[in-house]
């Protein structure tokens, strides 16, 4: 199978997640943040398929990858991610660690490649899910805003002096 092709499977599926969540959450923030995901997973889709356009992809094949290998198997079913939602609102740490996996797996299938155009192209991959992680990083940053600031100690005291 085309490893780009896996690629951009994935990140369909993991776009379908979000979309499912979305549906699901009752919680307008929740519905604004997973609506927020799968756009961004939308844009990391299109930019796999627009990185595809631009490399010789006839010979970045690996060999035993099917299907099968490239699918998204959250750790989580939709449904145990929001009643989790309900203990701990922060899913940020469930988000970094679904995308640390993809860079893993591209990692190891990089490792396991064995022509070099098939490698290099694997840690492509790599690098643009650590792309996509930072630009979750920023998402999760600009839910949260709102409910983070810094009040100047000045303003502190009420009490007259």
């Amino acid at each position: 199978m085309n490893v780009f092709d896996c690629a951009i499977k994935i990140e369909e599926e993991v776009k379908n997640y979000y979309e499912g969540l979305q549906a699901e959450s009752s919680e307008p923030e929740m519905k604004h943040l997973f609506s927020l995901l799968a756009a961004s997973e939308e844009e990391h889709r299109n930019n796999l398929i627009r990185l595809k356009g631009s490399m010789a992809v006839a010979r970045v094949h690996l060999d035993g990858l099917d299907g099968t290998a490239c699918s998204f198997r959250p750790l989580l079913t939709q449904r145990e991610l929001l009643e989790e939602c309900e203990d701990d609102p922060d899913l940020y740490r469930f988000t970094v660690r679904e995308e640390e996996h993809e860079i893993r797996f591209y990692e190891e299938l990089a490792s396991v490649a064995r022509d070099d155009v098939t490698r290099e192209s694997l840690l492509m991959l790599a690098q643009e899910e650590r792309r996509h992680l930072a630009t979750m990083e920023n998402i999760y940053a600009f839910v949260e805003a709102p409910k983070s600031f810094l009040a100047w100690g000045e303003f502190s005291n009420l009490q007259e002096l």
